[in-house]
């Protein structure tokens, strides 16, 4: 499809028409491209030069990519169709089937399943059909209880998924709900019966009455709805999954009925981000645009340990309140010190009533506590899930809804 070839001429039809179809990829992948841009690309091309290989890309860069988000996309649609040698075979390696026994299947890396498809479009090469035998037996297979296409997305790997998949996907995920119960308040209100005795009342009632007791007043608990509040990485690791868990929290935030005073949603990679009022627009795709224009750092470092200190230093009084549960959705691979991550963790811990930790790398099934900042944080979660695909989102509810469970962390504080 295309070639790379170092040119010093400006002008070559060859590149333009290079450009324009991968212009057409990109558009594919979800970038929104339009003619205005291709034009600009090839002019920026012209005046840049196509003879330095990290200059092409940048240039190209600064002319297609205007969204954190889109940045991992183009990177493997550029290595894909500029760099690798043998970007054909490599493609149809991750969208052709392989056979079980014969070829082990090989999961493609964040987003080469996407650059793939946007490369090869619908023109999808046709598998040749085996030759028969003449007299080969005919065997029917019953398929009544195969898992369902629904199901098979609902444990696929978000990082994993194509464009159709994370569009179903996203369908999926915006009919999600996270109930909750109440809880019960120090407060309290007038009940007809019950075991509590409201002695104010009664004696009150008493003095209105001329003294006399004729009744006793009854009270009971005022129940009230917890905060949610979500602490969400967007580091380069977690862009793929924090994308998905933001759609879901959208939803949770727009659903009335679930029982939550209200969801309060911060991003953190280098820095922490307050992207709250931006889940109130109801048009997802609106509301996510916004939020990755206030979070600066999508698809950067992760400072885990500075994050959750300024966190706790200037929202926790603010959002917490009294029994708020806390989602935190990292992979923990932390570049901070230890020692201030377990503090900050700490301190975290005891602000909640609850506090569960969704981590993609425990879809693993060889997944262990080795990295420092993960040991560190494990400790002081009530909670340790996966958050990789729909399903697991799913089992939150349940998380939440059993205050004795904690997931995987017995098995995995039995590692430590």
């Amino acid at each position: 499809m295309a070639e790379y070839i170092p040119l010093s001429v400006p002008d070559n039809p060859r590149l333009a028409q290079n450009i324009i179809h991968f212009a057409r990829a990109l558009r594919r992948a979800g970038l929104p491209i339009g003619p205005g841009r291709v034009i600009e690309a090839i002019k920026a091309v012209q005046v840049a030069g196509f003879t330095d290989r990290m200059d092409f890309y940048w240039t190209l860069h600064a002319c297609f990519v205007n969204r954190p988000e889109h940045r991992i996309v183009y990177a493997q649609i550029f290595r894909l169709y500029w760099r690798d040698p043998r970007f054909l075979e490599h493609m149809m390696s991750m969208l052709l089937p392989a056979v079980r026994g014969v070829q082990e299947e090989k999961l493609a890396q964040a987003a080469e399943k996407r650059a793939a498809q946007a490369l090869l479009g619908d023109e999808m090469p046709e598998m040749p059909e085996p030759e028969q035998e003449q007299e080969a037996e005919q065997i029917e297979v019953d398929a009544s209880f195969t898992i369902s296409t629904e199901e098979k997305l609902k444990t696929l790997d978000f990082e994993q998924m194509s464009l159709d998949e994370i569009a179903q996907a996203k369908k999926m995920i915006a009919q999600l709900t996270l109930p909750v119960k109440p809880i019960k308040s120090r407060r309290s209100m007038a009940a007809s019966h019950g075991k509590r005795t409201d002695h104010r009342k009664t004696i009150r009632d008493a003095v209105r009455k001329g003294g006399e007791i004729r009744a006793i007043a009854h009270a009971k608990p005022r129940l009230r709805w917890p905060n949610l509040v979500v602490l969400c990485d967007i580091s380069g690791s977690m862009s793929q999954y924090s994308r998905m868990v933001l759609h879901f929290l959208h939803a949770v935030a727009n659903e009335k009925g679930q029982g939550w005073a209200k969801v309060h949603a911060f991003t953190f990679g280098t820095r922490l981000t307050n992207i709250t009022r931006h889940l109130a627009t109801r048009d997802v795709d609106a509301a996510l645009k916004a939020a990755g224009a206030e979070a600066q750092d999508w698809e950067g470092g992760t400072r885990i340990g500075d994050c959750l200190h300024h966190f706790n230093k200037h929202w926790t009084r603010r959002v917490m309140g009294q029994g708020a549960v806390v989602l935190l959705i990292t992979d923990g691979l932390d570049r901070d010190a230890a020692s201030d991550l377990e503090k900050e963790m700490q301190r975290l811990q005891l602000s909640s009533k609850r506090l569960i930790w969704l981590n993609p790398l425990l879809r693993w099934d060889g997944f262990a506590p080795k990295a420092s900042g993960i040991r560190a944080m494990l400790p002081y979660v009530d909670s340790f899930r996966a958050g990789h695909s729909i399903q697991s989102l799913e089992q939150l509810a349940e998380a939440i809804s059993k205050p004795d469970d904690a997931g995987e962390k017995a098995r995995l504080m039995a590692m430590l």
